[in-house]
């Protein structure tokens, strides 16, 4: 196992590479003059020169992106056009929110959509196999902030059991899980539906095999052949799902945050943008890259865990 992990740590190396340089370019060709944002339109060409020269957007480009992976591997993050704080401390406060969103929606999809999945493929054609394809249609078509308006005008403001915006005082559980509850719902209740109908299609499949079968000819009790034998071989197919859906959820997790006014990545990056603060909207960028690779690394080692013969491939 830990041969695989680091062999697996190893090919993300150039992925982290290939993304970094694809966010460099795509932030030097955004519309705009990151120096003429700093100091506003009306500014003097002298000043904005000065600037430019101080931010180095005059040395070539080349330079430029050495500088860049330079200050990545020393974790530096530059400072903001618009505030000039560090943005790693802008990013320190808020990033902890956002991951919190994220894995606690990833933990919900999972805990709900196996469970629904499993009674769905057991019950197949009853009335909790059709109630739980319902629910699976429906989760997959609501967007994720007319979903989180819902549950905040149900839960928050009609009967007052959760606090309607905010992140809450990161150092309060109480308050803290307070806060998380409805947003990490909305995120969790859309890969539910995902999970489920993926749970749903793999076991039905598995349980027409062979060594099922063979499983209950045997006169195992049907609970040990549905979770010993079916799941676990049905987990993978579940699992590649799971962590394809958690780079969509990264991504859902940026409008829940300004659904409900927390602080986190997506809300200082919308910031960054309507701004003009490129060295932010670069570094966030950066983070959010860097999540998605870990949550594929992640999948990845969960393969090895579920199924041991991936490790030797």
């Amino acid at each position: 196992m830990l041969v695989y992990s680091i062999r697996r740590l190893l090919q993300s190396i150039p992925i982290i590479f290939i993304v970094l340089t694809l966010i460099f370019v795509v932030v030097r060709i955004l519309p705009g003059d990151p120096a003429v944002a700093a100091l506003g339109d009306y500014a003097s060409k002298e000043a904005v020169d000065v600037l430019r020269e101080k931010m180095g957007l005059n040395d070539p480009i080349w330079l430029q992106y050495l500088k860049f992976l330079g200050s990545l591997l020393r974790g530096d993050l530059g400072k903001s056009l618009i505030t000039g704080y560090p943005v790693v401390r802008q990013v320190a406060s808020v990033l902890p929110y956002t991951l919190q969103l994220t894995f606690s929606g990833i933990f919900i999809g999972y805990i709900l959509g196996i469970p629904l999945g499993i009674s769905a493929s057991v019950h197949r054609n009853s009335f909790i196999d059709y109630f739980n394809r319902v629910f699976s249609l429906l989760g997959l078509s609501i967007p994720a902030f007319y979903l989180g308006v819902l549950l905040m005008l149900v839960f928050a403001i009609r009967l007052r059991l959760f606090p309607v915006v905010g992140g809450g005082d990161i150092t309060n559980l109480r308050d803290n899980l307070a806060h998380l509850f409805l947003p990490a719902l909305t995120l969790g209740l859309i890969m539910t539906a995902y999970i489920t109908r993926m749970t749903r299609s793999c076991l039905l499949d598995v349980l027409r095999q062979d060594y099922v079968r063979t499983a209950r000819s045997k006169g195992l009790v049907e609970r040990i052949v549905l979770y010993k034998h079916a799941l676990r071989n049905a987990l993978i197919p579940i699992v590649t799902l799971g962590g394809l859906y958690a780079i969509v959820l990264i991504g859902s997790s940026v409008m829940v945050e300004i659904v409900f006014s927390r602080p986190g990545l997506g809300k200082l990056m919308v910031g960054a943008i309507k701004q003009r603060d490129y060295t932010t909207l670069q570094s966030v960028m950066v983070l959010y890259a860097l999540i998605v690779v870990v949550v594929n690394l992640l999948t990845d080692l969960i393969y090895g865990l579920i199924d041991p013969r991936i490790k030797y491939h």
